[in-house]
């Protein structure tokens, strides 16, 4: 192996999930806690911050995030900014004209050049929520740049959406900032050609290293952050779901907003019911996308009949994906569906620490009781036959959208 294709390897590798102690973790629940606490990290940034997002919206909240990220670049902090071209095809006339007047540099992941195209790589997009500031905090969820109360395709919410996100001092912060630099070099090769033909040697490699890295333990928590990419780590999210799965002695308790699990997940589940452990889901019960939401309920008969609980989240739109297995947790950005855990790039934090595990678990069973609806077995099997069809239909059409995508036999 040569020293260039070690080096390149030493980067991915570098990356890996690693279970480590010292760190502190904080549960934040909706814009409501995460925008205030975002803010005021990067308000205290002092060289360096790096944010990553599917939207990035136009709204009082993403507005109040761009004006922190102006600040700090004006006040000579190096400020980054990717979208994702899908989520985000261009940012809003207000939002765009805080960050250029505040010189905030902004690369765009797969830019959506043509509305129209059958293009495999589209479904590729860039899902993960990082934001790392001076290599001493990062923040992790599922949470957009996106008011609570808004919503791009339904507008004006009667009830806060449902999200998590966390904020993590300790070791993993240094792979979260390896990774969000890496990205950013890819993309300023990718993006500009001119540059990639004109770079050379080491620049082809990955970027040069410097800033702050604070790695030091700041708490007691066990936790790592793990990415799946389409690369090395392609079931990393997926495997750490599996291992806690199979590992449940007591309780899996899921809420996520887009289940479609394959077959592994499934077996997994229903395994854990069988053996006597309690399973919950709490997913979506507002129709956002009507064909994920059909399809997912061709999947309820299979799971109700094995044991496990389903509730559908009905006071808003359920956009948490977050779980509790015994005293294991994990918060971050990763749908169980083919596109989050095939397709997408991704980022959850897990963490294994039996208090954080049991604050997680309140809060979800807070939602549960607020705002969910049980699912019975008998009302779901008495479903009318045309009902039946519509959704086999939405789960016929998702799974042949999973095949064409190149990676059906993976799921």
């Amino acid at each position: 192996m040569t020293a260039r294709q070690l080096a390149a390897r030493a980067w991915y590798e570098s990356l890996r999930p690693v279970r480590q102690a010292g760190h502190e973790v904080v549960l934040l629940e909706g814009g409501r806690e995460f925008f205030p606490a975002l803010i005021d990290a990067i308000g205290q940034a002092l060289a360096e911050v790096s944010l990553e997002t599917y939207i990035f919206a136009d709204d009082s909240s993403a507005r109040a995030v761009a004006a922190a990220l102006a600040s700090a670049a004006q006040r000579g902090v190096e400020v980054r900014l990717v979208v994702d071209g899908f989520g985000t095809r261009r940012l809003g006339p207000q939002v765009a004209s805080i960050l250029a007047a505040g010189g905030v540099a902004i690369e765009t992941f797969r830019p959506e050049r043509r509305l129209l195209s059958l293009d495999r790589r589209r479904l590729r997009r860039l899902h993960r929520k990082l934001a790392v500031i001076d290599g001493r905090v990062v923040f992790v969820g599922g949470i957009n740049i996106l008011d609570d109360l808004s919503d791009l395709n339904h507008g004006r919410l009667d009830w806060p959406r449902l999200d998590f996100a966390v904020r993590v001092r300790g070791p993993l912060v240094a792979t979260a900032q390896l990774a969000v630099r890496r990205l950013w070099w890819e993309l300023t090769l990718l993006n500009r050609p001119t540059r990639m033909v004109r770079a050379r040697g080491r620049e082809l490699l990955g970027p040069k290293p410097g800033g702050l890295c604070e790695v030091t333990p700041a708490g007691r928590m066990h936790a790592m952050l793990v990415l799946r990419d389409n690369l090395r780590f392609r079931r990393a999210i997926e495997d750490e779901y599996l291992r806690a799965i199979r590992a449940a002695r007591r309780e899996v308790l899921i809420a996520n907003a887009y289940f479609l699990p394959g077959r592994r997940m499934r077996s997994a589940l229903k395994a854990a019911a069988a053996r006597g452990v309690r399973v919950r889901l709490l997913l979506q019960g507002r129709v956002e996308y009507r064909l994920q939401h059909w399809a997912t309920r061709a999947m309820y008969e299979e799971l109700l009949r094995a044991g496990i609980a389903i509730v559908e989240y009905r006071r808003s739109f359920l956009h948490a994906k977050a779980a509790v297995v015994d005293d294991w947790a994990t918060v971050g950005s990763s749908n169980i569906d083919p596109f989050s855990l095939l397709l997408a790039r991704e980022a959850n934090v897990v963490v294994e620490d039996a208090g954080f595990a049991e604050q997680l678990r309140q809060r979800i069973e807070t939602a549960i009781d607020e705002g969910g609806a049980a699912v019975l077995a008998w009302q779901h099997a008495r479903r009318r036959w045309p009902t039946r069809a519509l959704h086999g239909l939405a789960f016929a059409l998702l799974r042949l959208g999973v095949a064409l995508s190149g990676v059906g036999a993976e799921y």
